[in-house]
C-alpha cells in the first residue's frame, strides 16, 4: 500500500516538473521570436531614415553629370563653380580622358577649344550615403 502511494505521489510531481519546462520552453520559443522581429523592425526603420539621405545623395550625383556635361560641351564659356547644396548634400565630380587618366576640368584646359575628358563620374553624399553615375562623352557608333 505504501509502495502505491510512493509511486502515484512521485508521477504527479514527474508531471508538474514537466508542465514548468513546457511552460518555460514555449516561453524561451516565444520570447526569442519576438527579440528576432524586433532587431529586424529596427533594420526595417534604419533603412526608411537612410532613404532620406539616399534621395538627397541622388539627386546630388544627377546635378554633378549635369554640371559635367555643360562644362563639357561649353568648353569656351566662362567656367562656372560646381553646385552647392542647402540640405547638406556634398557633389565631387571628376573627368578623364581616353586613357583614364584624372583631368582639372570638363571642359577645355588651357588655350584648347574642345575639351579632352571622354567621361566623368559624378559622386553625390548626403551624410553616410554615397551615389555615383557615370556620364560618357564619347559618340557612341
Amino acid at each position: 500500500m505504501f509502495d502505491r502511494l510512493m509511486k502515484s505521489f512521485y508521477r504527479k510531481e514527474n508531471r508538474g516538473q514537466s508542465m514548468l519546462l513546457m511552460v518555460l520552453s514555449i516561453g524561451a520559443t516565444i520570447l526569442g521570436a519576438t527579440t528576432i522581429a524586433g532587431i529586424l523592425m529596427v533594420y526595417q526603420i534604419k533603412g526608411s531614415e537612410d532613404f532620406v539621405n539616399s534621395s538627397k545623395a541622388i539627386f546630388a550625383a544627377d546635378a554633378g553629370t549635369e554640371y559635367a556635361e555643360y562644362e563639357h560641351f561649353n568648353p569656351t564659356s566662362t567656367a562656372i563653380s560646381s553646385p552647392t547644396f542647402t540640405n547638406g548634400a556634398t557633389l565631387s565630380v571628376t573627368c578623364y580622358d581616353s586613357s583614364s587618366n584624372p583631368l582639372s576640368s570638363c571642359g577645355a584646359i588651357g588655350s584648347a577649344t574642345t575639351s579632352y575628358a571622354t567621361y566623368a563620374i559624378s559622386k553625390g553624399t548626403s551624410r553616410n550615403i554615397n551615389r555615383a553615375f557615370m556620364i560618357n562623352f564619347a559618340p557612341t557608333p
